[in-house]
Protein backbone atom coordinates (compact mmCIF):
# COMPACT_ATOMS: atom_id res chain seq x y z
CA UNK A 1 0.00 0.00 0.00
CA UNK A 2 1.54 3.63 -0.95
CA UNK A 3 -0.20 6.64 0.01
CA UNK A 4 0.63 10.52 -0.64
CA UNK A 5 0.10 12.82 2.37
CA UNK A 6 -0.18 16.02 1.31
CA UNK A 7 -1.73 17.33 4.57
CA UNK A 8 -2.57 16.72 8.03
CA UNK A 9 -6.59 16.86 7.08
CA UNK A 10 -6.12 13.64 4.91
CA UNK A 11 -4.67 11.65 8.07
CA UNK A 12 -8.26 10.03 9.46
CA UNK A 13 -8.52 8.59 5.90
CA UNK A 14 -5.55 7.51 5.46
CA UNK A 15 -6.02 5.45 9.15
CA UNK A 16 -8.91 4.33 8.28
CA UNK A 17 -7.13 3.03 4.63
CA UNK A 18 -4.48 1.39 6.73
CA UNK A 19 -6.37 -0.42 8.78
CA UNK A 20 -8.94 -1.80 6.42
CA UNK A 21 -6.02 -2.64 4.31
CA UNK A 22 -4.59 -5.05 6.79
CA UNK A 23 -7.54 -5.60 8.73
CA UNK A 24 -6.21 -8.92 10.55
CA UNK A 25 -3.31 -7.46 11.67
CA UNK A 26 -2.34 -6.15 14.47
CA UNK A 27 1.35 -5.55 14.81
CA UNK A 28 2.35 -2.10 12.83
CA UNK A 29 6.29 -1.04 12.91
CA UNK A 30 6.76 2.58 12.13
CA UNK A 31 9.55 3.78 10.47
CA UNK A 32 11.20 7.35 9.30
CA UNK A 33 12.85 10.13 10.52
CA UNK A 34 11.88 12.33 13.54
CA UNK A 35 9.51 14.78 12.56
CA UNK A 36 8.21 12.77 9.81
CA UNK A 37 4.55 12.49 11.24
CA UNK A 38 5.11 8.43 12.75
CA UNK A 39 3.52 9.98 16.35
CA UNK A 40 0.62 11.83 14.43
CA UNK A 41 -0.25 8.73 12.08
CA UNK A 42 -0.39 6.39 15.65
CA UNK A 43 -2.89 9.21 17.41
CA UNK A 44 -5.14 8.70 14.57
CA UNK A 45 -5.40 5.12 14.22
CA UNK A 46 -6.02 4.82 17.69
CA UNK A 47 -9.15 7.37 16.93
CA UNK A 48 -10.31 5.14 14.51
CA UNK A 49 -10.11 2.18 16.87
CA UNK A 50 -12.32 4.04 19.58
CA UNK A 51 -9.37 5.36 21.91
CA UNK A 52 -10.49 8.16 24.20
CA UNK A 53 -7.34 8.45 26.14
CA UNK A 54 -4.73 11.64 25.39
CA UNK A 55 -2.78 9.47 22.96
CA UNK A 56 0.94 10.97 23.14
CA UNK A 57 4.09 9.93 22.65
CA UNK A 58 5.50 7.22 25.47
CA UNK A 59 9.09 8.33 25.06
CA UNK A 60 10.19 8.55 28.47
CA UNK A 61 7.94 5.10 29.43
CA UNK A 62 9.14 3.48 26.38
CA UNK A 63 5.33 1.77 26.32
CA UNK A 64 1.47 4.15 26.83
CA UNK A 65 -1.53 1.34 27.01
CA UNK A 66 -4.85 3.13 25.52
CA UNK A 67 -8.22 1.03 25.36
CA UNK A 68 -9.55 0.95 22.07
CA UNK A 69 -13.72 1.64 21.80
CA UNK A 70 -14.07 -2.80 21.83
CA UNK A 71 -12.48 -2.48 25.67
CA UNK A 72 -8.97 -4.13 23.93
CA UNK A 73 -6.01 -2.64 24.65
CA UNK A 74 -4.21 -0.61 22.04
CA UNK A 75 -0.35 -0.60 22.97
CA UNK A 76 1.85 2.55 21.39
CA UNK A 77 5.57 2.26 22.10
CA UNK A 78 8.53 4.64 21.96
CA UNK A 79 12.10 3.21 21.68
CA UNK A 80 14.07 6.48 20.41
CA UNK A 81 15.76 6.65 24.02
CA UNK A 82 16.39 3.02 24.88
CA UNK A 83 19.79 2.04 24.91
CA UNK A 84 19.77 -1.65 24.05
CA UNK A 85 17.39 -4.23 23.59
CA UNK A 86 17.56 -5.50 27.16
CA UNK A 87 15.43 -2.53 28.06
CA UNK A 88 12.81 -4.21 25.80
CA UNK A 89 13.13 -7.60 27.45
CA UNK A 90 13.23 -5.89 31.09
CA UNK A 91 9.92 -4.43 30.31
CA UNK A 92 8.54 -7.54 29.14
CA UNK A 93 8.20 -6.49 25.18
CA UNK A 94 6.86 -10.35 24.86
CA UNK A 95 3.62 -10.20 26.49
CA UNK A 96 2.64 -6.83 24.54
CA UNK A 97 4.04 -7.92 20.98
CA UNK A 98 2.32 -11.36 21.24
CA UNK A 99 -0.91 -10.17 23.08
CA UNK A 100 -2.60 -10.23 19.75
CA UNK A 101 -3.88 -6.69 20.83
CA UNK A 102 -2.94 -3.88 18.47
CA UNK A 103 0.77 -2.70 18.84
CA UNK A 104 2.02 0.33 17.24
CA UNK A 105 5.88 1.09 17.80
CA UNK A 106 8.10 3.78 17.29
CA UNK A 107 11.89 3.89 16.72
CA UNK A 108 11.24 0.04 15.50
CA UNK A 109 14.47 -0.40 14.05
CA UNK A 110 16.33 -0.07 17.73
CA UNK A 111 14.00 -3.78 18.20
CA UNK A 112 13.91 -5.12 14.91
CA UNK A 113 15.47 -8.28 15.78
CA UNK A 114 12.86 -8.59 18.17
CA UNK A 115 9.57 -8.30 16.08
CA UNK A 116 7.10 -10.61 15.53
CA UNK A 117 7.43 -13.29 12.10
CA UNK A 118 4.15 -11.42 10.62
CA UNK A 119 4.08 -7.53 11.16
CA UNK A 120 3.05 -4.33 8.67
CA UNK A 121 5.88 -2.34 8.07
CA UNK A 122 4.64 1.42 7.70
CA UNK A 123 7.73 3.47 6.40
CA UNK A 124 7.02 7.15 6.43
CA UNK A 125 9.20 9.71 4.26
CA UNK A 126 8.96 13.16 3.73
CA UNK A 127 9.70 14.59 -0.26
CA UNK A 128 8.90 18.11 -1.24
CA UNK A 129 6.92 18.85 1.97
CA UNK A 130 5.06 15.86 1.24
CA UNK A 131 4.63 12.51 3.27
CA UNK A 132 5.00 9.43 1.26
CA UNK A 133 3.55 6.18 3.14
CA UNK A 134 4.43 3.06 2.33
CA UNK A 135 2.98 0.02 4.31
CA UNK A 136 3.79 -3.75 3.49
CA UNK A 137 3.85 -7.38 5.41
CA UNK A 138 6.85 -8.57 6.55
CA UNK A 139 6.93 -12.62 6.81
Amino acid sequence: MKVEIHSVAELPEVARKLLSAFEDDRFFAFFGKMGVGKTTLIKELCTELGVKDNVCSPTFAIVNEYVAGNGEPVYHFDFYRMKSVAEAYDIGYEEYFYSGCYCFTEWTEKVEELLPERYVRVEIEEVDGMRILNANIIE
